[in-house]
C-alpha cells in the first residue's frame, strides 16, 4: 500500500499535465496495488483532485488471480504481476483492437540497503507510460 500515494500523484500529475481525463483512456492499469490499494487509490484521487478513475481502472495484481476462487486475499503482488499482465493479456487485447489508448502505471519501492540499515523509510514510486496503438481501418 505504500505505492498507492505514488500512483495517485503520478496519475493526477499526468492527467493535469496532458489536460486529459480518465474517460480519454480505454484503461488505466496499475501494477500491483491489489484490492485494498486500488480502493485507497480511488479515495485519494477523489479527495485530493476530484478525479474518478474507477470506471477505467484495473490492477494487475487483481487481474492475475481470481479473488473468489483462490485464497489470495487482496490480490497479487510484485513486479511479476504487472509484467505478466501487460505483456500477455493487455498487449494482446490491444493487438485485437480492444484497447487503443492505455495508461500503464508501474509501482514499486526504492530499495536501499543503506537507508534500511539507518532506519529510514522505503519510498514508494510510480512510473507511468501512455501506450497507444493505432486501430487499423478495414478496407
Amino acid at each position: 500500500m505504500t505505492f498507492t500515494p505514488a500512483a495517485c500523484k503520478t496519475i493526477s500529475d499526468f492527467l493535469r499535465d496532458t489536460d486529459t481525463s480518465p474517460e480519454d483512456y480505454d484503461l488505466i492499469l496499475t501494477g500491483d496495488l491489489g484490492y485494498v490499494g486500488s480502493e485507497l487509490l480511488y479515495e485519494l484521487l477523489m479527495k485530493e483532485d476530484n478525479i474518478d478513475i474507477s470506471s477505467v481502472h484495473r490492477d494487475c495484481g487483481l487481474l492475475i488471480y481470481d479473488r473468489e476462487a483462490q485464497d489470495v486475499h487482496s490480490g497479487g503482488s510484485g513486479c511479476g504481476c504487472s509484467a505478466s499482465v501487460l505483456c500477455s493479456y493487455i498487449l494482446n487485447a490491444m493487438k485485437k483492437g480492444e484497447y487503443s489508448n492505455i495508461l500503464f502505471v508501474a509501482t514499486g519501492a526504492l530499495m536501499s540497503p543503506v537507508s534500511s540499515r539507518e532506519g529510514e523509510s522505503i519510498p514508494g514510486i510510480a512510473h507511468l507510460v501512455n501506450i497507444k496503438m493505432k486501430v487499423k481501418e478495414e478496407s
